[in-house]
């Protein structure tokens, strides 16, 4: 099937920031590679008119293809080459911090994978360090103008709540009341910080992406896998006998308000060593856990890598199968046309069985006696 414009706009529009989104139709455009530079005019166009919350999902799109292309010709490193500096710039300029944080991570790793050559990428962040700076420096200017403006209305704002407080307080007869009140309010308005919940925070925080951390690497050798795989039966999380170590430490140990009940000063120095060996412990198989999320994540990415490998070998598998296919059609037609001639054609093994029932010709001789 031919590479359709039409068919590529609709894909995009219907691609979200799943990781088995962004490489299915990444694969679909390796699979098109001949169309690159149509392709990345199309992606560039795209990424331009569509919302803000989906820029970033257009540049996993380019990072997926371009990384994966590689081993299969350059026409995508060449192609994207040409526009990376503008979509990157455009990206930047309409970015919060989070997605920020992820643009230059994926520079990072570009340039730790040498996908494009370490000047160019230093031009791509430059360029994205520069277009922060304006839009930092614009919204700061506006800010600015916006802060006088409401500083000069929240002063006469004040002028004229004050003298409706004390116009209220000599008609009530309670004026010194009143202004103090409606001061104290005042105060409390304008003293309030405006901070974030403890819950607003945590979502904020720029946590890890879970795509770029998938972002293909060196392919592993299935044995290599099977060993990493088999090494994680005899983790950390699945020791039960210090489990239930953890599990039989005294109550003491893990409720403070208990400590208040201890009256024996023996059974309290007994209590502080138990305390000191289960924080040995404990730290101990804290570190343990966290070398185990540490190769878990090592697995996982290996894994990620092999899936990724596997999915471009069948890729590759279909295709050929596709045109082995077209090839055995060909072929049976040709087996076909080529039966049908044959029975067409007269039987001169029948001819033999007519000439030896019929007299033998004439000689020359005879002929001419």
């Amino acid at each position: 099937m031919s590479f359709s414009e039409q068919a590529f706009v609709k894909k995009l529009n219907d691609m979200n920031n799943s990781q088995q989104s962004i490489q299915t139709l990444s694969l679909w455009l390796i699979h098109h590679r001949k169309s690159a530079k149509t392709i990345v005019q199309v992606w560039q166009t795209q990424l331009i008119q569509n919302k803000i919350k989906k820029k970033l999902v257009f540049l996993y799109l380019a990072n997926d293809v371009i990384q994966n292309s590689r081993k299969k010709g350059q026409e995508f490193i060449k192609a994207f080459g040409g526009v990376l500096i503008t979509a990157f710039t455009h990206v930047a300029k309409h970015a919060d911090e989070k997605t920020l944080a992820s643009v230059n991570r994926m520079l990072g790793i570009w340039k730790d994978r040498k996908i494009y050559e370490a000047n160019y990428i230093s031009n791509i962040k430059q360029a994205v360090v520069n277009i922060r700076n304006k839009t930092q420096n614009n919204v700061t200017a506006s800010s600015s103008a916006a802060g006088q403006r409401k500083d000069k209305s929240s002063h006469h704002k004040r002028k004229r709540e004050k003298s409706a407080a004390a116009a209220t307080a000599v008609d009530s007869g309670a004026g010194g009341d009143s202004e103090k009140t409606l001061g104290d309010i005042t105060m409390k308005v304008e003293q309030s910080p405006n901070k974030k919940s403890r819950l607003e925070e945590l979502i904020g925080q720029n946590e890890e992406d879970d795509y770029l951390s998938m972002i293909p690497g060196e392919v592993p050798k299935p044995q290599d896998l099977v060993k990493a795989l088999n090494l994680l039966e005899n983790s950390a999380s699945s020791d039960a006998n210090i489990r239930q170590k953890i599990a039989q430490l005294p109550e003491e140990l893990q409720d403070v308000a208990q400590l208040d009940n201890i009256t024996d000063r023996k059974y309290a120095t007994d209590l502080s060593n138990m305390v000191n060996e289960a924080i040995e412990m404990l730290d101990k198989y804290n570190t343990r856990l966290q070398d185990e999320l540490n190769d878990r994540r090592r697995v996982a990415r290996m894994l990620a890598d092999f899936t990724i490998h596997e999915k471009n070998n069948i890729n590759d598998l279909e295709n050929t199968m596709l045109g082995v296919n077209e090839q055995l059609k060909k072929y049976d037609q040709v087996s076909k046309e080529l039966s049908s001639h044959i029975e067409n054609l007269p039987d001169f093994s029948r001819l033999q069985t007519v000439n030896d029932g019929l007299a033998p010709l004439p000689s020359a001789g005879d002929l001419f006696n």
